[in-house]
């Protein structure tokens, strides 16, 4: 099988070239709404966001603190399903955004749809990863099977945690993208209290991976990652960024100001 580098690995590829860390964002698919959504991620691009992940509503995000919880909540309130999110993804490529995105979900949406059908429309719209936090790596074969079969999957993007430990090698065998680094245990969202070994464990990570290592988990600026930025190729922030959007009433200057500003502190 011959493997072809997505958007998310190209991207990742120039940011290396450059020398400089990626930047990625989380954000609850569907707020404020369907097209302020689109907007959202276009002004991000425009900022020079590397790639954004797109949180699907779910009523039970196990993975997740009270700040996704609570926007999860709100969107599914709000109508917002994966239907939706499609059609929304798949005008942000209309309109020529050829920013990487990712879908973080939970595996019961991947489900109901079906595996072929979902592995398909994401491929169809344009979507790049798949980050399914409750489908352990001994359980990935079928989903993987399928987006072996279709042209332009997305790639599943393996999770690691503090205590992966062993593991480790085993789970980024064929990792493609990135290798999602949590920094803490338990929820998303805590502040920047760092797993006590988080830089031994971010090491034992980057040791054994072929690809770039991110982290995620508490991050609110770039300042609380300056400490690892020797060890990893760059990070996440989700729970701090939703608040941020919620405070500034969803506006796209607040969301370009603020990942222009964390890109180029990080890379200072």
């Amino acid at each position: 099988m011959v493997i072809t580098m997505n958007r998310i690995e190209e991207r990742l590829q120039q940011v290396k070239e450059k020398n400089e860390k990626a930047f990625i964002t989380y954000m609850t698919a569907g707020l404020p709404d369907m097209q302020g959504c689109a907007e959202l991620v276009k002004a991000q691009a425009d900022a020079g966001i590397d790639v954004v992940e797109l949180g699907i509503p779910f009523s039970d995000p196990v993975a997740d603190g009270p700040v996704i919880q609570a926007a999860s909540y709100k969107s599914i309130q709000q109508g917002t399903n994966l239907r939706k999110v499609f059609e929304m993804v798949e005008g942000i490529r209309t309109d020529g955004c050829q920013v990487p995105l990712v879908f973080m979900m939970y595996f019961n949406t991947v489900l109901h749809y079906g595996l072929e059908a979902f592995v398909e429309r994401c491929a169809k719209v344009g979507v790049d990863g798949l980050i399914i936090p409750d489908l352990p790596f001994e359980e990935q074969k079928q989903l993987q099977d399928v987006i072996d079969r279709v042209a332009g999957a997305p790639i599943l993007i393996q999770l690691v945690t503090p205590v992966s430990g062993d593991r480790i090698p085993m789970l980024l065998e064929n990792a493609r993208g990135f290798v999602y680094c949590v920094s803490s245990m338990g929820v998303t969202g805590q502040a920047a209290d760092f797993h006590k070994n988080v830089v031994n464990y971010l090491q034992q990570v980057k040791d054994v991976s072929k690809i770039p290592v991110m982290m995620g988990f508490g991050i609110r600026t770039a300042a609380d990652v300056i400490p690892m930025k020797d060890i990893i190729d760059g990070c996440i922030v989700g729970s701090h960024f939703i608040n941020l959007m919620e405070e500034n009433n969803y506006s796209t200057e607040a969301a370009k100001e603020y990942v222009s500003t964390f890109k180029k502190e990080m890379n200072a």
